[in-house]
């Protein structure tokens, strides 16, 4: 890898551990009987952070891919996405 590939991976390292931190946050509510709309209301703030990581490496790699005109793994992203 890049270093420059290297550096923009450290900010998606950095909140891959912070959804950790929210994930392991809600374990604790759930283990400690908390009320179910702060719960789901965790549940929506972890799963929008883990969305915005995944769009964040997607562009990314689309972007990379596209400089390189590497249309095989634009095909292969695109698949991927359509899995959804």
């Amino acid at each position: 890898m890049r270093e420059t590939e290297e550096y923009q991976m450290d900010d998606v390292i950095v909140r891959l551990k912070k959804v950790a931190g929210q994930v392991q946050a809600l374990m604790r509510m759930i283990e400690a009987g908390e009320e179910c709309d702060k719960v789901v209301t965790q549940f929506q703030a972890a799963k929008a952070a883990l969305d915005n990581t995944f769009s964040l490496v997607l562009n990314r790699n689309l972007k990379n891919c596209l400089n390189r005109n590497d249309s095989g793994n634009v095909e292969k992203i695109l698949k991927l996405i359509s899995k959804k």
